[in-house]
């Protein structure tokens, strides 16, 4: 299936993923989690323990006013979530370019005493 990795530090960039849940283990460093913060039919995929094992921050998740909810740790990626399915697909190229743009920067996170402060990486 067509995905779009998301490593930390890094620029997304599509890839071919097998469809098995030891292929999306290995890709994320363990167990997986799926998160659908996207209006669409897209699963944002990740390490179910990322943030427990220390990996580095990845991403921010947004809501509609643009704060930050929660963060993402260690390799993610993003594929199509069909409705009334529990089986992943790839995503269209429509999908593929839309968020390429919204993952384009990579994030640097800063802890302060008022919360998390996240500075996007333009390059």
């Amino acid at each position: 299936m067509l995905i779009l990795m998301v490593e930390p530090g890094k620029t997304p960039y599509p890839a071919q993923m097998e469809g098995s849940l030891e292929a999306m283990q290995a890709a994320v460093g363990g167990l997986i989690q799926a998160l659908y913060p996207f209006d669409d039919s897209v699963a944002l995929v990740c390490n179910d323990e990322g943030k427990l094992l220390g990996l580095p921050p990845n991403r921010a998740l947004r809501d509609e006013e643009g704060n930050i909810y929660d963060v993402v740790c260690g390799i993610m990626f993003l594929c199509g979530a069909p409705p009334d399915s529990e089986n992943f697909c790839s995503l269209t190229p429509e999908q593929i370019k839309k968020y390429e743009k919204h993952f384009r920067y990579p994030e640097v996170f800063l802890r302060t005493e008022r919360g998390i402060i996240c500075l996007p990486v333009e390059g």
